[in-house]
């Protein structure tokens, strides 16, 4: 099986003949996450990078073997960023809390990874750990290990799909140059005119009387709230101990 067919870290970082290479993989995802975060993942490619680093393309393929290499180091990066995701301490809800407001931390620094993290999982040694980590979190609750997966992987799913809508939102705001607040003044007549229709009862109630909607803090409040529903149901159903 050649390089473009084995996983990266099955790999070693540099080749057993030849010079010694000139840059760490490490460096190289460095600059690659540089770009991803300050134009965005398309921007990236690996001759992009390489004249980031003043280097020539081809000498990038002496540390990868692929695109999709540099992609999972990236992600893998992110993971250990701040030191990793802390270790558990018996209180479930509170690490599988602290997980899911550092998730929703690095999406925002790095947007480029709601589609990199939606994909395959990364299996790189700082995710791993994370994985590891959530997992830990739920060990101690008797929950077969595929409801342990579960709830990790719904967790994630949550996480990123909040954000991706916080992210949408300003880019809203960014393309269009009217602020929330702005955009809801506008729009009010036109709401009046559903609400006093009469077709819509429920979303009339959100209209008339929803506060969290119109509250400046409304992202992290509709964040914590969500999380912790998830949270409670997932308690509601732990496994009936003897």
């Amino acid at each position: 099986m050649n390089d473009a067919h084995t996983v990266v870290w099955n790999r070693p970082e540099r080749a057993a003949k030849g010079p010694a290479p000139s840059r760490t993989r490490a460096e190289i995802t460095a600059a690659a996450i540089a770009i991803a975060d300050a134009e965005g993942i398309d921007a990236l490619s690996m001759r992009r990078v390489a004249k980031e680093l003043g280097t020539g393309t081809a000498s990038l393929y002496r540390y990868l073997a692929s695109k999709d290499d540099l992609l999972d180091l990236m992600v893998d990066a992110v993971a250990a960023e701040d030191g990793g995701p802390p270790a558990a301490t018996g209180d479930w809800r509170g690490d599988l809390r602290t997980l899911a407001y550092r998730s929703r931390a690095t999406i925002h620094r790095h947007p480029w990874m709601t589609s990199l993290a939606a994909g395959r999982p990364s299996l790189g040694p700082n995710s791993l750990d994370a994985t590891e980590r959530a997992l830990a979190a739920l060990d101690p609750l008797g929950f077969d290990i595929d409801v342990m997966i579960t709830v990790v992987d719904t967790l994630q799913a949550f996480v990123r799909g909040y954000a991706i809508g916080e992210l949408a939102q300003q880019e809203a705001v960014r393309r269009s140059g009217v602020g929330n607040q702005e955009w809801m003044d506008a729009h009010a007549p036109y709401l009046d005119k559903v609400v006093k229709a009469g077709r819509h009862p429920l979303l009339a109630r959100v209209i008339r009387d929803a506060e969290l909607p119109h509250a400046a803090d409304s992202a992290e409040r509709g964040f914590e709230l969500g999380l912790e529903r998830l949270l409670d149901g997932w308690e509601a159903n732990l496994p009936v101990r003897p």
